[in-house]
């Protein structure tokens, strides 16, 4: 069997230097799509570096991502088919602030494999700390499609009761044709996201976005919309990748407010509203 829960669990965790700088978040924003219109206010606290804050998400891409999935899957007791994995869902944990330039170290480890029958699934953790303590905690859900059915354990199931009432607000976000190519600079090089003849293997018509470029657009929503745009607010980002998006779709992002979170919905227009992101909850100061 491809993986052996017992000796990933086991694992050594990796720890590693990282870095980033201005630029790096810059490139992170834009590859969301921010900077529309390029000369609002609200717009260029994400992209002109005199007055540059942080999205929480970046944490994702931070240090060009490393340690990445994919490095992640190379660890002991985990050889897979890059062509079988995908990422099933996400969980930041907010520490404090993200400064716009920094240093810190990475640590990286396997911290759950579930059997779901007809897949693994595999919860990757990064803890990132700098000089003054904790900064933030990735968890990463990646299901390994055709690995399951060893009689481990299922683990938890990420489904949450379905908010109640309309939504407090709506918003449509377009993704660029480009966008995956744009945002994929930024460490996930995975040729899902731009190779044709690859996604073709996998099972899709044409390169699909990044589910994490997916999940920092919603994370900025949020924040612009319900936070007053102060991301220095975000707590934790919970999602589960319900759907694929392709480039050229709009995205709608449905939000509720409730006590110290945002619970959100997201779809994409062009396919009958077909669930992209779901179970996803913004906590929140």
């Amino acid at each position: 069997m491809p993986i052996d829960a017992a000796k990933a669990l086991a694992a050594e965790p990796r720890s590693g230097e990282i870095s980033w700088n201005r630029k790096d978040v810059q490139l992170y924003h834009l590859g969301l799509g921010a900077g529309v219109p390029a000369t609002d206010p609200d717009e260029l606290r994400y992209t002109l570096e005199s007055r540059l804050h942080v999205l929480p998400s970046f944490a994702t891409v931070a240090g060009n991502g490393s340690p990445g999935v994919i490095s992640s899957l190379s660890m002991p007791g985990v050889e897979v088919d890059l062509a079988r994995v995908l990422h099933g869902g996400q969980t930041l944990t907010l520490h404090r602030p993200i400064p716009a330039e920094g240093s810190a170290t990475a640590t990286g480890r396997i911290a759950a494999v579930y059997d779901k029958g007809k897949a693994a699934v595999l919860v990757m953790r990064t803890d990132v700390a700098d000089a003054d303590g904790p900064l933030w905690t990735n968890d990463a859900q990646i299901y390994v499609r055709g690995e399951g059915g060893w009689g481990g354990d299922r683990g938890p199931s990420p489904r949450l009761e379905p908010p109640r009432g309309e939504p407090e607000r709506t918003v449509e976000r377009t993704v660029r044709e480009d966008q995956a190519l744009l945002y994929r600079l930024s460490g996930d090089w995975n040729p899902l996201h731009a190779d044709p003849e690859f996604a073709k293997l996998a099972g899709f018509d044409r390169p699909i976005l990044h589910g994490l470029c997916t999940y920092g657009m919603t994370l900025k929503s949020v924040v612009d919309t319900l936070l007053a745009g102060d991301v220095t607010r975000v707590r934790s980002c919970t999602t589960r990748f319900a759907g694929v998006v392709y480039p050229g779709e709009t995205l709608r992002i449905r939000m509720w407010r409730e006590e110290g979170a945002v619970r959100v919905a997201v779809s994409a227009v062009e396919r009958d509203d077909a669930p992209v992101l779901a179970d996803t909850v913004v906590a929140h100061s």
